[in-house]
């Protein structure tokens, strides 16, 4: 989006992260955002705000790692700002399916959806050290875990995210 923050950016009447939170909010106890920059923008929606811990852009899992620090729970579901129309019920869908897995992820058809999980807070020192040696590819991190992939085809529409001024101005 040409460097803008992607969650400040207004969607019919709100911002995209105000749209996320309202559809997530309900679902949920707790919620923590990650951001690292606009901190004072993301800190007034009223939610705990925390940063990377990770040095330079180490992409979502980053954030997952600096989010899973911040939790108070036993579980975490992750969410990217981009996407403000994601299900009413993931959460709920994502929890029944968890088990004995480590990490539930969101898929519609064959198209998993990594940054729509729910991940067990243990999680986190396998993250900090696959993040410590280097690793960014959230599949790669996702292949060392016991992980179920949730099927949410009759939802598709709902994982669609928001890159471009354009796809902002379609939705």
């Amino acid at each position: 989006m040409g460097g803008v923050d992607k969650g400040l950016q207004p969607l019919r009447g709100r911002t995209m992260v105000e749209s996320v939170l309202a559809r997530l909010a309900p679902q949920v106890d707790d919620i923590v955002i990650n951001a690292n920059q606009n901190l004072e923008r993301y800190g007034a929606l009223g939610h705990r705000v925390v940063s990377d811990q990770i040095a330079g852009f180490a992409g979502p899992l980053a954030g997952l790692h600096a989010g899973l620090k911040a939790v108070k729970h036993p579980l975490a579901v992750t969410v990217p700002c981009d996407s403000p129309f994601l299900p009413a019920d993931l959460v709920a869908r994502l929890q029944a399916a968890l088990g004995a897995n480590d990490l539930a992820v969101a898929k519609t058809g064959d198209q998993p959806h990594p940054v729509f999980a729910l991940v067990k807070r243990d999680c986190s020192e396998s993250l900090e050290a696959f993040l410590a040696q280097g690793g960014r590819k959230i599949d790669a991190w996702y292949a060392s875990l016991k992980v179920i992939e949730v099927a949410f085809d009759d939802e598709a529409d709902a994982f669609r995210n928001i890159n471009t001024l354009e796809e902002l101005g379609r939705a």
